[in-house]
């Protein structure tokens, strides 16, 4: 099984590391270098780098990339330009439900990166290529004219995350420590050419950085030269819990739209069509069953996905992401609960943590702010 699993061009560094290495999205990826909570807490209060080739990357080019990805996915690009990255999402055509959440570079004019989940890229793919023989949001009489190519075995990206992230980064290159948030900026590093994003993963600061997959080493080599402590998934997945970022196949998916989620503002409800649009604004009209919520309980014991939350000694809702929190203390949840047991009046929560309710307190997001 190994065997089938893809592997990242810094394999042979995270091994000679003594990375743990799990198996994630169809790759072999390293799950801890020390342990989670010492990485985790590296990135709260300094920097860390991750290695997150196993996202996919998809380059759209062309005249009409620009309307291709209008049409398809729920984010308006009308509000970035050349040189932003923005958050979106690819609804399911019938129900909106998140088939995947994506960051897309705007690199330049005619091109775009469209970085999907690791196990969500052919996807992705073939809503694209539908949209190829469409014109839902163009003044076009033809199919769009866009290219669409899968470059994720051709780059290694490095998420470099933290309040001193940047500090370092300068150390390597001055595009990378001065990219803004948000900002996407292509640069050449030691005759490399590379694309810096203030986009990250963790809720503190940071940048990914992209080069060719035959030049990884010597970029990581000079991260972890500048001072970058190594940090694996597992710390990513504390973090993005901690900072209330959701995770698809547990926050998003199936029966999940970007309403359930709280992510009205990943819309581009001005726009007249994208996947999923019809059921979406029908859902907008008729209000939510259920929303995400922020829960926390005392003590160390973490919450997991799929315990049921209780009020009033009735199963009001369920978790969909729960660990403890390094830095909290405590345990921490992320969970979808009915907007009747929202309302004010309805008694206290309890998560049933096999077989025994523990209180809970709803709490705003995110559990952990920047640092």
């Amino acid at each position: 099984m190994t065997d089938a699993l893809r592997k990242s061009p810094l394999d042979i560094r995270h091994r000679e590391l003594g990375a743990k290495m799990t198996p994630f999205g169809g790759w072999d990826m390293p799950l801890q270098y020390s342990s989670v909570i010492d990485e985790h807490l590296a990135c709260r209060g300094g920097a860390v780098v991750f290695d997150v080739s196993h996202l996919g990357t998809l380059l759209v080019s062309g005249p009409d990339a620009f309307d291709a990805l209008q049409a398809t996915l729920s984010n308006d690009l009308r509000r970035i330009n050349v040189g932003r990255a923005q958050y979106t999402h690819l609804l399911d055509p019938h129900d909106a439900h998140v088939v995947d959440d994506i960051i897309v570079w705007w690199v330049r004019d005619e091109e775009f990166l469209v970085m999907p989940n690791a196990s969500n890229t052919d996807r992705v793919v073939r809503a694209l290529r539908e949209h190829s023989l469409m014109t839902i949001n163009s003044s076009l009489d033809r199919p769009l004219d866009f290219g669409l190519r899968d470059t994720t075995s051709e780059r290694c990206v490095l998420a470099l995350q933290g309040p001193t992230a940047r500090e370092l980064a300068a150390a390597i290159a001055e595009e990378i420590a001065t990219v803004p948030r948000f900002g996407v900026a292509p640069f050449v590093w030691n005759g490399i050419p590379a694309i810096a994003a203030g986009t990250g993963y963790t809720g503190e600061d940071g940048i990914e950085v992209q080069v060719p997959a035959d030049r990884a080493l010597q970029l990581w080599d000079a991260v972890i030269q500048a001072g970058f402590t190594p940090a694996g998934l597992g710390a990513r997945d504390t973090l993005r819990l901690e900072a209330g970022l959701p995770l698809h196949g547990h926050d998003l998916g199936p029966g999940i739209t970007p309403l359930n989620a709280g992510l009205g503002w990943v819309v581009g409800w001005d726009k007249p069509a994208f996947s999923g649009h019809v059921a979406l604004r029908a859902q907008r009209e008729e209000g939510v069953a259920e929303k995400l919520v922020g829960l926390t309980i005392a003590g160390r014991q973490p919450p997991r996905a799929d315990y049921e939350v209780l009020s009033n000694g009735a199963v009001v809702g369920r978790v969909s992401s729960g660990n403890f929190s390094p830095v909290l203390g405590c345990g921490v949840a992320l969970a979808f609960v009915t907007t009747e047991a929202l309302d004010v009046g309805h008694g206290a929560f309890h998560i049933n943590m096999r077989g025994k309710l523990v209180a809970a307190t709803r709490v705003p997001l995110p559990f952990v702010s920047r640092s």
